[in-house]
C-alpha cells in the first residue's frame, strides 16, 4: 500500500492506496518563502506598481485600511507592520488609520476574535471595526456600474481620504483571482452589490483562472473605480502560506504584476481525467467551513470523470459558516431539487453555495471527512465518511481494477489546467 496525507485543519489526514493503482498529486509548484518576510513587504511599498506610491497621499488626514477577516490565510503579522509605518510616514496619525476587517457577507468579527486577524501590538496602537454588509446604517451608496451593480460600500471607509486594501493574489473559482480591490469591493459592499455581483459566477467567463473576460471579476474592477480604491499591498503566497512576493500600487497594477506569478506557482497541466479525486481545501483556514471548503470541491470536480467518485477531506471546523446557505439547503430533499429550486428563484447569496455544490455534484459522486456530525452532514445534502477507504468501498459506480487517481492536496489554490484532445 502506498501511504499519503494531505491537509485537514490544523493537523493532517493519513490513508493508504494499493500500490497498483495510478496515483497522481496535482500540486502547485514547490517554492520557497522570502528569507525576510517584512523585509519582502518594504521592497514592495518602496518599489511600487504602476507608478502609484504612498507618498503621494501626503497630505491626507485619514486612512482606511481593508484587510481580510479569518477565513483567509492574509499574512497580517508581514503586511500590516511596514504598511502601517509607511502610512503614518506621510503624516497621518495613528488614530486616523482605521483597520476594516473586510468579511462580505460572512458573518461579522466579535471583538474577542479581532486577534485572530490582527497583531495584537497593532490592535492597541489602531482602531479596527468591523463590516457588517447587512447594516444599511454602515452603508453609502456610490453609483450603479455598467453591469447594474449598485455600488453600496462602508461608510468608514468610503470617508477616509486614503483608502487602501491589502490582501492575496490566489486563484478564485468563478472571480479568476481574488486580489487587487476586491477585498474592499466585496470585502466591505452592502449584501445588494455582493449579490449582484455574484449572480455572474454562472456566466461561462467567469471561472477560475479566468481574468480579462471574467464579468464577475471586471465588474469588481468598475466597482473599484466607483469606490475610488486608492492603494492595494497582495502578498502572494506558497502552500505553507508565506511570502513569495509581495506587490505595491495601483490596484490594476498590481493584479497586472500579481497573476503571472500566481499562474506560474499554481497553475498546473492535467492531461486526463480521473475516476477517484481525493482533495484537501489546503486545511486551516480554507477549510474552516462549509462555505469556503466547497471551493476545493469545484477545482477537484474539473478533472473528476463523470461519475466519478470526490472525496474532500475538509474539518469544517466551525461548521457551514453561513446560516443563510444552511437553513436553505436544509428546506430542500435533494441535489436535484436543489437546482430546481435555485433556477426558479434567482440568485441569492447563500442558496448559492449550496447550487455550487449541487451543479458538480449533480455530476460526480461526492463523499465528505469533516469534523461535522454525520446527522447534519447528511442535513446539508453531503454524504459524509469517517475515511477515505471508507468513501472508495461506498462509492455506488463500481471502480476499474485499478482506477486513476488524482490528489489534490491544496485544491483551493490549485488551477488544474485541464489538456486533452
Amino acid at each position: 500500500m502506498k501511504h499519503f496525507t494531505v491537509p485537514y485543519g490544523k493537523k493532517t489526514l493519513d490513508f493508504e492506496l494499493p500500490d497498483s493503482w495510478d496515483v497522481t498529486e496535482i500540486t502547485p509548484r514547490n517554492v520557497g518563502a522570502a528569507p525576510d518576510q517584512q523585509a519582502a513587504v518594504r521592497r514592495a511599498l518602496s518599489a511600487p506598481e504602476g507608478a502609484v506610491g504612498l507618498q503621494q497621499f501626503r497630505g491626507a488626514k485619514s486612512a482606511a485600511v481593508a484587510i481580510n477577516d479569518k477565513t483567509r490565510p492574509v499574512p497580517h503579522a508581514a503586511l500590516l507592520p511596514p504598511l502601517l509605518e509607511a502610512i503614518e510616514a506621510i503624516g497621518i496619525a495613528p488614530d486616523h488609520i482605521t483597520l476594516i476587517i473586510a468579511t462580505g457577507t460572512h458573518p461579522p468579527m466579535p471583538p474577542d476574535e479581532f486577534p485572530v486577524v490582527v497583531p495584537k501590538e497593532i490592535l492597541s496602537r489602531y482602531p479596527v471595526i468591523c463590516h457588517d454588509a447587512y447594516d444599511s446604517g454602515q452603508l453609502v451608496h456610490l453609483g450603479t456600474t455598467s453591469r447594474g451593480t449598485e455600488a453600496w460600500f462602508n461608510r468608514r471607509y468610503v470617508e477616509a481620504d486614503l483608502r487602501v486594501v491589502v490582501g492575496n493574489i490566489e486563484p478564485h473559482q468563478f472571480m479568476g483571482f481574488s486580489g487587487g480591490v476586491k477585498s474592499a469591493c466585496i470585502g466591505l459592499a452592502g449584501e445588494v452589490t455582493v449579490n449582484h455581483n455574484h449572480a455572474m459566477m454562472t456566466e461561462p467567463d467567469a471561472r477560475l483562472g479566468e481574468y480579462d473576460h471574467n464579468p464577475a471579476r471586471q465588474d469588481v474592477e468598475e466597482l473599484g473605480t466607483h469606490l475610488r480604491v486608492d492603494f492595494a499591498l497582495n502578498a502572494i503566497l506558497n502552500d505553507r502560506k508565506q511570502i513569495v512576493r509581495a506587490v505595491s500600487g495601483d490596484p490594476r497594477a498590481v493584479m497586472a504584476a500579481g497573476i503571472p506569478i500566481v499562474r506560474d506557482l499554481y497553475q498546473v497541466p492535467v492531461h486526463r481525467t480521473y475516476d477517484i479525486v481525493i482533495a484537501s481545501p489546503g486545511g486551516y483556514p480554507k477549510d474552516i467551513n462549509v462555505y469556503q471548503a466547497q471551493k476545493g470541491f469545484a477545482h477537484a470536480a474539473l478533472v473528476a470523470s463523470d461519475g466519478a467518485t470526490v472525496i474532500l477531506a475538509a474539518a469544517c471546523s466551525e461548521g457551514t459558516g453561513s446560516s443563510t446557505y444552511e437553513k436553505w439547503v436544509q428546506s430542500k430533499g435533494s441535489t436535484a431539487e436543489v437546482l430546481e429550486e435555485f433556477a426558479a428563484e434567482g440568485f441569492h447569496v447563500g442558496p448559492h453555495k449550496a447550487y455550487q455544490i449541487a451543479r458538480d455534484a449533480s455530476r460526480v459522486e461526492l463523499f465528505v471527512i469533516s469534523e461535522m456530525s454525520f446527522q447534519f452532514a447528511r442535513s446539508l445534502l453531503l454524504q459524509p465518511v469517517a475515511t477515505v477507504e471508507e468513501a472508495i468501498s461506498s462509492a455506488r459506480r463500481p471502480l476499474p481494477d485499478n482506477p486513476q487517481v488524482a490528489i489534490l492536496p491544496y485544491a483551493n489554490a490549485t488551477i488544474p489546467r485541464l489538456e486533452t484532445n
